[in-house]
């Protein structure tokens, strides 16, 4: 008992909030259950009345249609008064599912790259489903069974105490202790399990999102047949361990038969001895066993409140926990928003990533005037992307190493900072929805001519004409029915689209060939004329062009000038451009 009511502590106070705000809606459900309970005590004790009546032969018609008449009424009342509680307790508990998956999506997207390295996808899945659903039952269903548990059984037995034997009814609770220790030993077992449970659902969702993602690269190394292997023993450790769980719950229900079982023996047999004894009247002790008969439902109510008490408490602690983490990239106390980005620069700017021994960046330093490109370039995991990502504001920034607009960058709000920035990443995430939706992401009520600008701007209109549908081509789970080429540029056009005062192109056109290449970055030239962009390349065609390259090498510059300048300096540069003007000379 005093872990059940630890437990229903711990839950109310994580969700105080929420009780606080709906205090009138559970006060009317509340409310109205203790007058159903209340209203259901009248049935037995009339029904009482009148055998006693019919024993001493005085029953009349009058008095039996009155009867009747008085039981169709509170039956009528007690339908009004069940639906109302109904509707506003569990539309409460719907209520709050809805709000705690809207609460835990606005914490994720606040939350930066390191809380998702430690947070798998499909146990956050497991939140946003199982743990909040388990949650919503509790203030619903947990709260009738608690209501029904403490009224009931307490109306039943003032009504056993006030109108029928004190000592018949402590005879027959006797077997009650026997239902607070079973419930007390089986409740903390079902919330280990149900833990456990919950971790193992989590685990199958990780399996699954995997498997649909990288789903080419299965077949293509015909591993479907392991793959299926390896979600059939996920599975089947989620069913067992479900199972264990559904074992525990399934005890509940036979004990407490059992202990009412043993509590109806006790009251006909004890009872049928005081009427015997003249003590208590037959209708009396046909009352007592209806009230008998209505302490069920309150103690299989006490049990089911303990089991669903369990799984929602355990299912608000792990919700506690990720909503309790805060974003390792917090704004300043009071953040400075400049107009627009009139500079950026670097000042010996260095960076080490928070999983990671060895820097990714070292000393780099360089200054962008508005207007300006920027190129980068280096060997793969020279540092070129983790040097785009310190302006997306990712991860924590040292003092004085990064300015926008002379001001440092952490001191200007981060919101801010997200408005000026275009990014088209590496990896590019497309949603299953049509070529205009996933163009249009940034920029919902961007109109037609607008999105066809965009499109052409990246050199993707030939592509959407080849389209069976054109712009509304459902492109599939994660752009699956687009080649390399196609996704770069339709997340080059839905950057351009957003027209931003700084454009992150992180080695974005690797998957298109030279033409096309020369085609949209003259397009961006253009189009972006007195707007900041850095591009990271592979290809240094795509950046000749550029105010400004560094060549980076394990996180340090190396090399940094003009085109001009790198080619007549004669070191890394020189010899990738040679050898790349070579290569290209072949393919032609």
């Amino acid at each position: 008992m005093e872990n059940g009511r630890a437990e229903t502590l711990s839950f109310v106070i994580r969700l105080k909030w929420f009780f606080k705000e709906r205090w009138g809606s559970y006060t009317l459900a509340i409310g109205l259950m203790t007058l159903v309970s209340l209203l259901s005590m009248i049935p037995p004790r009339l029904i009482g009345n009148e055998i006693d009546v019919m024993e001493k032969g005085a029953l009349t018609a009058a008095e039996l249609s009155r009867t009747v008449l008085i039981l169709a009424g509170l039956s009528l009342l007690t339908y009004v008064f069940v639906y109302i509680w109904i509707t506003n307790l569990f539309g409460n508990s719907v209520l709050i599912e809805k709000l705690l998956r809207s609460r835990l999506l606005k914490h994720l997207t606040r939350m930066r790259p390191s809380f998702f390295q430690r947070r798998s996808t499909g146990q956050l899945m497991a939140l946003a489903t199982n743990d909040v659903s388990a949650i919503g039952q509790t203030a619903g269903y947990g709260v009738m069974t608690l209501v029904n548990t403490l009224v009931g059984i307490s109306v039943v037995v003032i009504m056993m105490l006030s109108f029928i034997s004190a000592k018949l009814m402590l005879a027959a609770l006797i077997p009650l202790p026997l239902l607070v220790v079973v419930i007390s030993k089986l409740g903390g077992v079902v919330r280990g399990r149900f833990m456990a449970a919950q971790e193992s659902f989590g685990r199958m969702n990780d399996h699954v999102l995997e498997a649909i993602s990288g789903i080419r690269v299965i077949r293509s190394y015909v591993q479907e047949k392991d793959d299926l292997q390896a979600f059939d023993r996920l599975t089947s450790d989620v069913m067992d361990k479900n199972r264990r769980v559904a074992i525990l719950n399934a005890l509940f229900h036979p004990l407490i038969s059992f202990i009412v079982g043993a509590s109806f023996a006790i009251g006909i047999g004890y009872g049928s001895y005081l009427v015997f004894q003249s003590e208590i009247s037959f209708g009396q002790l046909v009352t007592f066993n209806i009230y008998l008969g209505m302490l069920i439902w309150p103690m299989i109510s006490f049990g089911e409140f303990i089991n669903v008490l369990q799984r929602g408490s355990a299912s608000a602690g792990r919700l506690d926990e990720v909503l309790a983490e805060k974003a390792d990239v917090q704004d300043a106390e009071a953040p400075v928003e400049p107009a627009i980005p009139e500079s950026i620069e670097m000042k010996a700017l260095s960076f080490t990533y928070p999983s990671a021994n060895v820097p990714s960046l070292v000393d780099v330093t360089v200054r962008l005037n508005r207007g300006q490109t920027l190129g980068i370039v280096g060997k793969t995991g020279s540092g070129k992307s983790t040097l785009l990502k310190q302006l997306l504001r990712q991860y924590p920034l040292s003092a004085g190493m990064l300015f926008v607009s002379d001001v440092p960058a952490e001191n200007i709000a981060i919101e801010r900072m997200k408005m000026w920035m275009a990014y088209v990443p590496q990896e590019h995430l497309l949603l299953s929805k049509t070529i205009r939706d996933n163009i249009a992401l940034g920029k919902p009520d961007a109109t037609a001519e607008e999105i066809d600008r965009a499109v052409e701007m990246a050199s993707f209109t030939g592509d959407v004409a080849q389209l069976p549908q054109g712009l509304e081509t459902l492109i599939g789970e994660n752009g699956v029915m687009l080649s390399g080429g196609q996704k770069q540029r339709l997340s080059i056009a839905r950057a351009l689209l957003v027209d931003a005062e700084v454009l992150l192109l992180d080695d974005s056109l690797s998957a298109v060939d030279a033409r096309t290449e020369s085609r949209i970055v003259a397009n961006i030239r253009r189009e972006r004329a007195g707007k900041t962009t850095l591009i990271t390349t592979h290809r240094l065609s795509a950046v000749s062009h550029a105010d400004w390259i560094v060549v980076l090498d394990e996180g340090r510059v190396k090399e940094e000038g003009t085109h001009e300048q790198l080619m007549l300096l004669g070191g890394w540069y020189r010899q990738q451009w040679d050898r790349q003007q070579m290569e290209a000379g072949l393919e032609e």
